[in-house]
């Protein structure tokens, strides 16, 4: 994250909804994990221990692009940025979905996420529009 974060940063809900998601998905991918490390009977690994390392990175990058976003000047930067936490937002959603289909006791955490995905999809819409 910028170190010379604005103070006014930290109190926007989307910001404050975006810092949840990275808590959740964080605690939800180590859940995940636990099940999906272990190697199937036939010697292979379970190719879904990687969509719980994706959430976990696309989480982490939302907080930063809504940073960037309200600090750039040019409206086309901050477009840019904006449609990065549309697209972060859009494929933790669909990881979700992924993950929900995994062997493990932790998918039913997952629709958590994602109500919490639906409503940062609805600060993100009001935030778009005030930028």
């Amino acid at each position: 994250m910028i170190p010379n974060m604005p103070s006014h940063l930290s109190h926007l809900p989307i910001y404050q909804k975006a810092m949840d998601i990275i808590v959740l998905s964080r605690s939800i991918s180590t859940y995940l994990n636990q099940d999906l490390a272990y190697l199937q009977p036939d010697g292979k690994e379970d190719v879904n221990i990687y969509f719980s390392g994706d959430i976990v990175q696309q989480s982490t990058s939302l907080a930063p692009e809504i940073e960037k976003a309200e600090l750039e000047k040019y409206s086309d930067k901050k477009h840019k940025h904006i449609a990065s936490v549309k697209r972060l937002t859009n494929l933790l959603y669909k990881n979700c979905c992924r993950l929900e289909k995994s062997n493990s006791n932790g998918k039913d955490y997952l629709p958590i996420l994602r109500n919490e995905l639906k409503k940062f999809r609805k600060l993100q819409h009001t935030w778009s529009l005030t930028l």
